[in-house]
């Protein structure tokens, strides 16, 4: 009785924080600056050839997406169940075991998933996607490992510390640390971590620059730094990004965007990417993290109690194969809900670089070269896309451009 009453509690919690990401969506949806659609038919945009090689390729890709998921989920689920007795202890310094054990959870994931990661790499090869040695992306692999596993570690050892002190209330203390971490990662990220990666160069005077400032005074907002990150060292692949806040906020140009784009095309690249700054889109994020963490972390100290030892004894490192997959549950289905939330602002970004260029057709001609460039499935399943899709599709954002042709323009005006 007692088991089934912690399970239906953990489904509850489960339940309810899935419910309000959802409620967050509904709310924070743009209801203006976004313009609808016009219906497209990918083959008169694309030819055969170009719908068949994009199809080729992201058809196997998200199977083996999918089969990486399902992987990782019996992984973790193999750890849980079937946890090393050794984990039980006694140890002198349980909270640094404990550390130690999520580092190793998180770089056994990655072991795991490394035949699926690479046949994928070595498809993206094949198809000119991806321009890098295989030694340059096995030192990704290992840098990307280490960074994973050290934070995996520090997580650990404070949300192992927190439950041995608050055994009945640790997540409330936990959701505000997860806040401030998502602050400090916002902040931190492109000055510490992305560097690790890519160079980054302050984007030199000339044509692109002058389209940013430019479209920065038009806009209204002050963009920071505008960085060239050298993605053709890995990519061939065109696209650029806004991130930071405060004084580490910047717009970021990949360099194939800059090579291999016209400057008219670019220009709407920087348009769509100001955009975020304008909605303060990053901001609006972390206010949704500020809001749905408490939820989150609620749920997973539910799951914990479920899947955890109950053996009586303090939290250790026999806790953190189910506190590892009780977070990444939780962290993976709110993602899936957010991703609604995702599409719209990225819709509305696409609404207000038309604002601001007035250029429908370049957009037009963008998008299809975008997608031409990246291999991407102008058409991509619905339920597939639904669920973890982070922008609007190539069809519906060409119908975005046709609309505004057609002289449709964004709904309840800026706001």
């Amino acid at each position: 009785m007692a088991v089934k009453r912690a399970r239906r509690s953990t489904l509850f919690a489960i339940i309810v924080a899935l419910l309000v990401a959802e409620l967050l969506v509904i709310v924070m949806t743009a209801r203006s600056g976004l313009i609808s659609p016009v219906e497209v038919n990918p083959a008169d945009w694309f030819t055969p050839q170009q719908l068949q090689r994009a199809d080729n390729f992201s058809t196997l890709q998200r199977w083996l997406a999918i089969a990486a998921l399902i992987l990782k989920a019996l992984v973790l689920a193999g750890l849980v169940l079937r946890a090393p007795a050794k984990l039980r202890g006694p140890y002198r310094h349980p909270l640094l075991v404990s550390g130690l054990v999520g580092a190793a959870i998180s770089l056994l994931v990655v072991a795991a998933l490394l035949p699926l990661s690479a046949l994928m790499r070595a498809r993206a090869v094949n198809y000119g996607l991806d321009t890098s040695s295989w030694g340059q992306w096995g030192w990704d692999i290992v840098r990307g490992a280490a960074i994973a596993a050290l934070i995996a570690a520090v997580a650990t050892i404070i949300a192992i510390a927190l439950i041995r002190r608050l055994p009945n209330r640790w997540w409330v203390p936990a959701s505000a640390l997860i806040v401030l971490g998502g602050v400090l990662i916002t902040f931190a990220g492109p000055l510490v971590i992305d560097p690790i990666f890519n160079r980054f160069t302050p984007l030199a005077a000339g044509p692109a620059r002058s389209a940013v400032v430019e479209l920065a005074g038009r806009a209204g907002v002050k963009v920071g730094s505008v960085y060239v990150v050298d993605a053709s060292r890995r990519t061939s692949a065109a696209n650029a990004y806004v991130n930071g806040i405060g004084s580490s906020k910047r717009v970021v140009l990949y360099d194939t965007l800059l090579t291999k784009f016209p400057p008219a095309q670019t220009r709407l690249v920087v348009a769509h990417e100001l955009a975020h700054v304008h909605y303060r889109d990053i901001f609006h994020g972390l206010i949704f993290l500020l809001i749905i963490a408490p939820f989150g972390s609620w749920a997973a100290a539910r799951c914990l109690r479920s899947w955890g030892p109950h053996d009586g004894l303090p939290a250790g490192p026999s806790s953190v194969p189910a506190l590892t997959a009780a977070v990444i549950l939780i962290v993976f289905a709110i993602t899936l809900i957010s991703n609604q939330l995702s599409r719209s602002v990225e819709a509305r970004a696409d609404a207000y670089a038309l604002t601001l260029t007035g250029d429908a057709p370049t957009f037009i001609a963008q998008q299809r070269r975008l997608a031409i460039q990246n291999l991407s499935d102008p058409q991509p399943p619905a339920m597939l896309h639904w669920l973890f899709g982070t922008h609007p599709t190539t069809d519906q954002r060409i119908g975005i451009g046709l609309a505004w042709q057609r002289g449709e323009r964004p709904s309840g005006g800026d706001r």
